[in-house]
């Protein structure tokens, strides 16, 4: 089908509008070197223009680069006919929610806003918008512009985009944008048997998959007949549109400025010259639009995933690909599919949070504590050198209850468990995300087509230029004296930034040292806090203010870091997107792994653990005393600890995404809506949300892997966090889809074929997860001294745990002490501590028993044996389990056989209706060349 001859020889494109009811539209058309008319729109084709022009991104060639802007002399030299009409045409018959120019054809595919303001520098940016504007318009794109008065504020001009079809399916070519070439005839797997079981969770066939699956090849300007083109309107969606618009923008200049060449939207934007750059949602999200030619994606995705009482459907990743991109859709197939783990997860640690439950009342420890004629006379030392009363034991029973529930024998097997969740989550997911890139067309995306191309603020900042030995082509470089002094100055501040966390981190310790004297005097000086002293004891509520105060802190110091991450970023000057991106979430990362991790893991490996014994402790810069554990463990202030700031951050950044963008839109609208009768169009409705930004989805990352984080580390601690983390990330999905959906504006659509560096993060932090988890089982918790004593030192066959904690505490006599704590003295002359040390009497006084040695070495056995039981299971999974599901592998061959036969059947057709006027000799023999060929690349597919 000729598609070309359908359009004319003519191109419009549309200039600024000044009048309140009239577009001014040029028409032009331009004759080749030949004489022959084109309908095309103007671009440079002179490839000696291409070294001016920000570098050939996308390993694009020289010539493929300068289909780019550029400011040549003589392009009016072009124009064989220029010719100006009016059309005439009335605004108040158009819909506020229309998505097209104001002819009601031509889709409004970018949209850019500006406020004409003489007080800042309005000449200058009036100069850049015009030179800017002129250019676009130079590239192909066409333009409308809205006037100031016509807008809701009376202040904000609105620039319309739209790309043609010669631009479309120029920029469709030189991105490698694939495209549909046939509908896909490969029988679909066999459905699943349990499909009918699952019917409840799932979505509409219509919203699940929203077109036919297609066999697709890149475009090709030169095959268009080859390729399922119905409708040129509809055949780029609007998210390829809007990606190869902004590819324009992105790379248009705008003048020199300092002796540079100045270019692209993100300068214009961050210099105040526009105040806004978007591509438009289809609709409003809470009604379908009037126009039978707006698709509604928007409100589909509202109706059928954005709400929370959808939390248990599935989510409808190939609608969420075609209306945000691929780099969007892949994050909530992650986030989707790491909840689905979750609930595995979940279930098995709420078993061993019920088993704990149950065994709570028959736990001898605690029973032996709680128990008035052991727990009751046994008389501890102080827990402090000033203020601090010896006490009872007992009064520890109801922490030692609760203790049971975290510390117990299915702790063991749930951090066993976990680690071996952890590579089947790896794993698995890699096999989804194969699958994804067979249906998302995603199998041959090279990075450096879309992540690997030169951020423009790298080609600006650098003047100095060096011949590229693969293109042969000059490109802007970075001196190595430069890089080094960026480097050197960068990694300065970040580990200023990690020693304030520390610092911060032991002003904490600090604080639970000096204050834990403050809560044990008033817990028992206060009557009105006796009922819940058993409950309520010292220790706790010293980590539980500890907890909440480290909590302000992490927020504090992850909203100030967040800006110097970014700020030292861009002064490294990265050279691609890619790296810029992995550099920004490496400084993101290990700054908030430092932040929130680090008062867990002094809890864990460090509290209790230095303490010395009564008459000769260690203190802290010699002043504070070191902390000591509960007689019941750490375990119990670890949980705490890591409930409080998990939840916390879970809370906080809910209401962070959720609750202020929603207030912040509110609050716009209500002063943007001065008059309510005037028209409140698409644009200016978009106009009023707020800007996902480059960085939205990188931060989206960041709370999750941070999550991951809590639920794999210190999962021994807490079987309960993946419950918390599944609770949370079923919100979660809905609160981002939610706000992308109706509190942000539409970002631009972006392909990714993978969550990138985040996936060696992940792997990482499983890796780690199995050592933290092995040394909390063996040092945190109290499981091996009671294994060990168990097995080598009970004397009672009928009971043998009874005895344990007369066996866990030694004796000190209170007159060795070279200082008598201020704390009265009862009919005593003894207290106990918890260690294994000789008693006073002993001629080995108050050193280490064998016992503590024995369970040393406990310890150390158990950690070297459950690290390689999990970690030989987890490489024996990963061996187990491919990478890419043998189904899909397979298809993917069958398809590049196919569409690789149909190219060739195309070419071979194409070749026999050009040479039908050639001898029949020529004919054969460039038909065999061509079979040949098609053999050769089927053998070698």
């Amino acid at each position: 089908m000729n598609r070309l001859a359908k359009r004319g020889s003519e191109t419009l494109i549309e200039m600024v509008a000044t009048d309140d009811d009239i577009a001014v539209l040029t028409k032009f058309k331009f004759t080749n070197p030949e004489g022959e008319e084109s309908n095309g729109p103007l671009y440079e084709t002179n490839s000696t223009a291409g070294s001016e022009l920000p570098g050939s991104s996308e390993g694009l060639s020289s010539t493929e680069t300068t289909l780019l802007i550029s400011d040549h002399q003589g392009t009016a030299k072009r124009f064989n006919l220029f010719l100006r009409r009016r059309l005439m045409f009335d605004k108040r018959q158009q819909s506020k929610d229309s998505i097209f120019f104001c002819d009601g054809t031509r889709r409004i595919d970018y949209v850019l806003s500006y406020v004409d303001d003489p007080k800042q520098d309005g000449d200058k940016k009036a100069e850049r918008r015009k030179e800017f504007e002129n250019n676009l318009l130079k590239s192909g794109l066409e333009l409308e512009t809205e006037d100031k008065k016509d807008s809701e504020d009376g202040r904000t001009y609105f620039i319309k985009i739209h790309a043609p079809w010669e631009v479309l399916t120029t920029y469709a070519e030189v991105l490698n944008i694939k495209m549909p070439i046939r509908e896909n005839d490969i029988p679909a797997a066999m459905e699943n048997p349990f499909e009918c079981m699952f019917g409840l969770f799932r979505l509409p066939k219509e919203v699940m998959n929203p077109e036919p699956d297609y066999f697709t090849a890149p475009f090709s300007k030169q095959r268009q007949e080859l390729f399922f083109i119905e409708d040129e309107n509809t055949f780029f969606s609007p998210s390829v549109r809007n990606r190869i618009v902004y590819y324009i923008l992105s790379r248009c200049p705008y003048g020199t400025e300092e002796g540079k060449k100045k270019f692209g939207i993100k300068r214009l934007l961050s210099n105040g010259t526009y105040t806004a750059a978007y591509p438009l949602h289809d609709c409003q999200y809470w009604k379908k639009s009037k126009d039978q030619n707006c698709g509604n994606e928007r409100y589909t995705l509202y109706t059928q995933w954005a709400r929370f009482l959808r939390f248990y459907k599935e989510q409808p990743l190939d609608l969420i690909r075609r209306y945000y991109g691929e780099r969007i859709g892949i994050y909530f197939a992650w986030l989707g599919f790491y909840t689905e783990m979750l609930f595995f997860a979940a279930v098995v640690g709420l078993i061993c949070f019920i088993y704990g439950l149950i065994t709570m009342t028959g736990n001898m420890s605690s029973i032996e504590i709680c128990d008035e004629f052991i727990g009751g006379e046994i008389i501890m030392c102080p827990l402090c050198d000033k203020n601090c009363e010896y006490w009872k034991l007992n009064s520890t029973c109801e922490a030692s209850r609760y203790s049971h529930l975290f510390d117990n024998v299915a702790t063991l097997f749930f951090a066993i468990f976990m680690g071996i969740w952890v590579t089947l989550f790896l794993e698995l997911w890699k096999r989804r995300q194969a699958r994804l890139e067979y249906e998302w067309d995603l199998v041959d995306f090279e990075e450096e087509q879309q992540q690997l191309q030169l951020r423009p603020e790298y080609e600006a900042k650098c003047t100095q230029k060096k011949k590229n030995p693969v293109t042969q082509e000059l490109e802007p470089y970075l001196p190595l004296t430069s890089q080094a002094l960026r480097f050197c100055f960068s990694g300065a501040t970040v580990l200023f930034w990690i020693s304030l966390i520390i610092a911060s981190m032991i002003a904490v310790i600090v604080y639970r040292l000096s204050v834990y004297a403050a809560f044990a005097s008033l817990m028992e000086d206060t009557e009105t806090l006796q009922p819940i002293s058993s409950l309520l004891t010292p220790q706790l509520a010293t980590s539980v203010t500890a907890s909440c105060l480290n909590f302000v802190i992490i927020m504090i110091l992850n909203f100030l870091y967040e800006k110097i991450a970014v700020w030292i970023t861009d002064m490294e000057i990265p050279r691609t997107h890619l790296e810029y991106e992995n550099r920004l979430t490496m400084k993101m990362f290990l700054f908030q792994f430092v932040n929130y991790y680090s008062s867990c893991f002094y809890v864990a490996f460090f509290k209790g653990k230095f303490v010395g014994y009564p008459g000769a402790y260690t203190y802290m810069f010699n002043k504070w005393r070191n902390e000591e554990c509960d007689p019941a463990g750490c375990l119990i202030e670890l949980t705490t600890q890591l409930t409080i700031i998990m939840a916390g951050k879970q809370i906080w950044g809910n209401i962070q995404e959720a609750i202020l963008p929603w207030v912040w839109n509110w609050w716009r609208r209500r002063r943007a809506r001065t008059n309510s009768e005037k028209l409140y169009s698409r644009w200016e409705q978009d106009h009023a949300l707020q800007c996902f930004g480059a960085l939205g989805l990188f931060y989206e990352y960041l709370e999750m892997v941070i999550q991951f984080g809590f639920i794999t580390l210190f999962v021994a601690s807490f079987p309960l966090a993946p419950l918390l983390a599944l609770m949370n990330n079923i919100l979660e999905i809905r609160v981002d889809s939610w706000k992308l959906t109706t509190q942000y504006r539409r970002p631009v659509a972006a392909k990714a074929h993978s969550i990138g560096v985040w996936q060696e993060i992940l792997n990482g932090m499983a890796v780690l997860s199995v050592v933290t988890n092995a040394f909390i089982v063996a040092f945190t918790s109290d499981m091996i001294p009671r294994l060990v004593y168990y097995y080598a030192y009970s004397t009672d066959q009928n009971s043998p745990m009874s005895g344990y904690i007369n066996n866990s505490l030694s004796v000190f006599l209170i007159s060795d002490f070279p200082k008598e704590p201020g704390a009265s003295l009862g009919a005593f002359t003894t207290c106990r501590y918890r260690d294994y040390r000789y008693p006073p009497d002993h001629e080995k006084k108050y050193l280490h028993t064998m016992q503590f040695w024995h369970i040393l070495a406990a310890k150390m056995a158990f950690i070297i044996i459950m690290e390689h039981i999990v970690f030989i299971v987890k490489f024996f999974v990963a061996w187990m389990i491919p990478d890419v599901p043998a189904e899909v592998r397979a298809r993917i061959k069958r398809e590049k056989f196919l569409t690789i036969q149909i190219l060739h059947e195309y070419e071979l057709n194409k070749l026999k209706e050009n040479l039908c006027n050639r001898t029949d000799y020529q004919v054969e023999k460039e038909v065999i060349a061509t079979e040949g060929k098609r053999e050769l690349a089927q053998v070698m597919g």
